[in-house]
């Protein structure tokens, strides 16, 4: 079976202080598109929705427009801007670099869980 959905039309938005995720949900795959506003940092807008510390979900990216910095638990850091494709694990703090909005594709799966307050 085929499936094709357009990120135009999302089957959820998830809105969170300076931002929001579009989430498309096809058969073995949840696809996040997720626009980021200048002053975006994980830890102060998601953070309090997700409960935790640091994001604990698994990102693999693909950056359309801006920049992004992230910060591993253990003190790594790296930047990514357009063009980029990237690997994130769980355990990171990220934000917006400049005055650019920041857009990018998640393909890993963790669009199911991002921006969600903990299930219980």
């Amino acid at each position: 079976m085929i499936e094709i959905k357009n990120i135009d039309k999302p089957d959820e938005r998830r809105d969170f202080p300076r931002g929001h995720l579009d989430v498309l949900g096809l058969s073995g795959l949840s696809f996040g598109v997720i626009t980021l506003e200048p002053g975006w940092k994980w830890s102060e807008s998601v953070g309090p929705i997700a409960g935790t510390e640091l994001c604990e979900v698994h990102h693999n990216g693909f950056v359309v427009q801006g920049r992004i910095h992230l910060r591993m638990r253990d003190g790594t850091e790296s930047e990514v801007g357009p063009g980029d494709v990237f690997v994130c694990p769980p355990g990171h703090d990220a934000w917006v670099v400049g005055d650019e909005q920041a857009v990018a594709y998640d393909f890993a799966g963790g669009a199911d869980e991002y921006a969600k307050a903990p299930s219980g």
